[in-house]
């Protein structure tokens, strides 16, 4: 096993973690009191969009561990995923550095940890599968 190889698994399984901090996120931002003064599209759409992103976290997550061998072989499909997924990082990232603000919602030191916690595991899949997209084994 190859040291990306293991670097891989390893995201395969932060993957799944960060479900973790996920699952925190309705709570944190009140979703019972402020989703109902929504219009009813936009509320859909706000539930649909976060269901979609668990579903991206957990195919990330599976498929790092059951094809993280596989990812490095140098195929176009190999290299195309694992530069999606390193894209999909780095967006967030870039969203979190210049689009939203969350010092109002870092209310204490478990959500101020968890916040650079997870900000800093994006920054390790960016990395990661990057360097897997570009160059593989």
């Amino acid at each position: 096993m190859t040291t990306l190889e293991v670097l891989l698994r390893i995201s395969g399984v932060l993957h799944l973690c960060t479900l973790l901090g996920s699952a925190q996120v309705p709570r944190e931002l009140k979703f019972r009191e402020e989703l109902p003064k929504l219009p009813p599209l936009l509320r859909h759409w706000i539930l649909t969009a976060g269901g979609y992103i668990v579903l991206n976290l957990i195919a990330f997550g599976v498929i790092t561990l059951l094809c993280a061998e596989e990812l490095l072989s140098g195929s176009l499909l190999a290299r195309c995923f694992c530069g999606y997924v390193a894209i999909f990082w780095l967006i967030r990232l870039f969203i979190e550095f210049f689009v939203f603000d969350a010092r109002p919602y870092l209310r204490n030191r478990f959500l101020t940890l968890g916040y650079y916690g997870l900000t800093a595991v994006f920054t390790w899949h960016v990395i990661v599968f990057g360097t897997a997209a570009l160059w593989g084994r």
